[in-house]
Order: structure tokens, then sequence, then C-alpha cells
């Protein structure tokens, strides 16, 4: 199909589920569950958190010099360093396990070595501070602490594994990108700083269009900034307007645009598929798919290995928008879930999703998307046992 077709084709499916009514149908069950989540899921992140983030995803591709990502997080780069960025990055981005998608493909593709991209993969969604906030003031101050520690050290952790377990395509790919005759960089035209604040005015459009105000009885910083949100959307939208007009050459505009035209193609087909297929099985939060929630509470209760396991492994089929996981993980506490397995869903659940998993095979191949989502359910179970184990 021509890019054209393919346009028109996902914003006409767009359209469709954002505008359509589908309560007025008068038929129920999964299939409308599927339909009012993918409505939601329109409605609620195409817009504000894919659209910037595909955005943000093709200037990396464009704008960043390949040998500069390679340097700081290829396979041959420090490790502090680059496992350091990459395990903080959710307390500045606080995105979802969707919205993370397009930033991970932009930085592995461009020459990023599996093990640092990776943590930057599971700490995107992971490790938000509203979100681990939340955690400590509705389900308790020790999953709240148990859930930061946990995100922060699986990141390094996970990244860290597969960069050993996929080692010897990592020496490869290290090989090929210092081989002079693998391609030459184009000079870069503008400072390193003009390009900086580029990316910063999109990292802010993406943070502040997105922020969510706290917890009722919780206000202060994040309720003054909830309230002003679209005062500095809008800034750092005008900013990066002014930016594109005076600092970018046109060439540049339509190379940017069409390399993030190239992401949203091969992602956005795979989410809305991956959300109807979610939908369908598990609904949506509070609504029932093909799988009953009962069923789930019935298997999570106790600190038993499969209790803990089970969580996991549904917590990374379902989708969690961003701070979604506390209210729901509060129903099912009230529905005797453990311990140990609510800390089991908060560390896989908000990292994974079954639309996140469908398209980090399309980057990654299935071998390391088998891996990757492997060491994050059993690395869950095991921290969700121990802890039930012991401050259950």
């Amino acid at each position: 199909m021509k890019n054209r077709d393919i346009f028109l084709l996902i914003l006409l499916v767009f359209l469709a589920a954002y505008f359509f009514p589908f309560e007025s149908l008068s038929f129920g069950g999964p299939i409308m569950e599927a339909l009012l989540l993918l409505q939601w899921y329109a409605r609620e992140h195409v817009l504000l958190c894919l659209v910037p983030a595909f955005f943000i995803a093709g200037g990396i591709s464009v704008f960043i010099n390949q040998q500069a990502i390679i340097k700081y997080f290829g396979a041959q780069a420090n490790k502090f360093l680059a496992y350091g960025v990459a395990s903080i990055s959710g307390t500045i981005l606080a995105v979802c396990s969707c919205t993370v998608l397009p930033l991970f493909s932009g930085i592995y593709r461009r020459g990023a070595g599996i093990g640092p991209a990776t943590a930057f993969l599971y700490s995107g969604p992971a490790i938000n501070v509203l979100a681990i906030i939340l955690t400590a003031r509705i389900l308790g101050m020790e999953l709240g602490i148990a859930r930061a520690v946990g995100a922060i050290v699986f990141s390094v952790v996970i990244g860290l594994m597969m960069h050993f377990i996929f080692l010897k395509e990592e020496r490869e790919k290290a090989d090929k990108a210092s081989d002079p005759a693998a391609g030459e960089e184009k000079e870069e035209g503008r400072p390193l700083w003009k390009n900086g604040i580029y990316f910063a005015a999109m990292v802010g459009i993406l943070v502040f269009a997105n922020w969510s105000g706290a917890a009722k009885g919780e206000g202060g910083f994040w309720d003054f900034i909830f309230k002003i949100k679209w005062v500095l959307t809008g800034l750092f939208l005008a900013s990066l307007i002014w930016m594109l007009i005076v600092w970018f050459k046109k060439d540049e505009l339509k190379e940017w645009t069409s390399s993030t035209w190239t992401f949203a193609k091969q992602i956005l087909p795979l989410l809305f598929i991956g959300v109807l297929v979610a939908g369908v099985l598990l609904g949506r939060p509070g609504h029932e798919g093909i799988i009953p929630p009962e069923w789930v509470a019935s298997m999570v209760g106790g600190n038993s290995i499969f209790a803990n396991f089970f969580a996991s492994f549904a917590g990374a089929l379902m989708y969690f928008a961003t701070l979604t996981e506390v209210p729901i993980l509060q129903g099912l506490i009230g529905a005797g879930m453990g311990k140990g397995p609510a800390l089991a869903l908060l560390l896989a659940g908000p990292a994974l999703s079954l639309p996140n998993m469908l398209v980090i095979r399309s980057v990654m191949g299935t071998k390391k998307t088998l891996v990757f989502v492997s060491l994050v359910v059993v690395m869950a179970t095991g921290t969700g046992y121990f802890f039930g184990t012991f401050w259950g």
C-alpha cells in the first residue's frame, strides 16, 4: 500500500474509534469491551501521548548523531552512565507502556545497545514518581517503597542480563558500528545546544500535556502543576514552533516528518490490534472481558509461587494507563489479593502489556522479546514472593 493509503486507513480507524457512539449499540460482552477500550485508548492516549512520542522518535532518528548514541548507549559504552541514565528516565517521562515504544525504537535503531535500550524500555513506564507516591499513600508505605526500589533495580538488572544473554550479537553490532565502511555521518549544521533545547521542548510537551493530578488530599506540587499544565504545554509548543521556523531548514523538516511517519505506521496498527485483543480477554478496568475479574482475584490470594506468577503474568498482558494500576490493585486487595502478588503486578504490569509486546517484537525480534518479557515476569514473581514472605 502507498503511504497515503496507509495514512488514510489509520486516520479512519482512529476517527471511528474516537467518535463512534459504541454505547448505543445493542450488544455487549467482550466485543463491546474491546471496542470501548479502543475508544478510551484513542481519546486518552493517541493525540497527547503517542503523537508527541512519534515526533521525538523521529527527531532522534534524524537529528541525533548515531555515533553519539553508540558512544553513550552502545554495547561498549560506560555501563554506569548508560544504565544510570536509562534507569531514572521514568522519573522524567512518566509515560505508559505504549508511549515509551517510539522512544525505545528510536534509540535502539540508532545504535543503542540492547542492555541500555531495554533498561530504558522498562524504566520509562515503571518508575513514575507520582504513581509510586500514590502507591505508598493508598496501598501502604511498604508497597510504595518496595515498588520504587524494585523498579529501579529491575531496569538495571534486566538491561544487564539482556546485554550478557545477547553478548555475541552485541559485539558484532559494536564492531559493525565502528567500521568506517559502515557509513559516514552527515555533518551537523546546528549547534548541539540548539538540538538539546529542541528535544527539551518536545519532552516538555509530552510530560505536561499528560500530567495527572494527585490523589484526593495529596495536593502540593503535583496539583499545582496540574492546574497550569496547559499553560506550560502551550509555552513549550510555542517555543518549538519558533525553533522550527528559525533554526530548521525545509529539507530537515521534511526528513523529520518522514521519519516520524515511519514510526507511526509501524507502531500504531500493532497497538490498535493489541488493545482490541486485550479488551476482549480482560475488558476495561471495572468491566468484564472473556476472563472474569473474579477468577483473577481468586488466583492471587495468599503468597504462593503460583499466585505471584499469575499476578505477574496477568499484569504483563493487561494494559495499564499511567496511575490506573493503583485503584485496580486497591480493588483486588480488597477482594483478597496478597501483598506479594500485589507487588508482583506493580512491577510487571505498568512496564508491559499485550499491545506493548507486539510492537517490541517488531523492533527487536521474537527471541529478544520473549527473553525480555520472561525476565520481567520471573523477576516480578520472585520479588513478590520474597516480599510477601517477609512483609506480607
